[in-house]
């Protein structure tokens, strides 16, 4: 009865650290979506605000 239950001990730390693992590597994928986004994000502001400088300097030629 005793090695049964070491052995389900064993079993049951076996399982947390399997869950942990999974766990820390769902964190990681998305810490990484997270980045990517930022980075998305980041570059799509860049563009407007290239786009809108463009916009402001093409109307200040015309004015002139």
């Amino acid at each position: 009865m005793k090695t049964y239950r070491n052995g389900s001990t064993a079993m049951n730390l076996m399982h947390e650290e399997l869950a942990r693992a999974q766990m820390t590597a769902r964190l990681g994928e998305a810490h990484e979506l997270r980045r990517g986004h930022h980075l998305m994000m980041a570059r799509r502001m860049s563009r407007k605000a290239e786009l809108a400088a463009q916009q402001a300097r093409l109307a200040l030629a015309r004015a002139i």
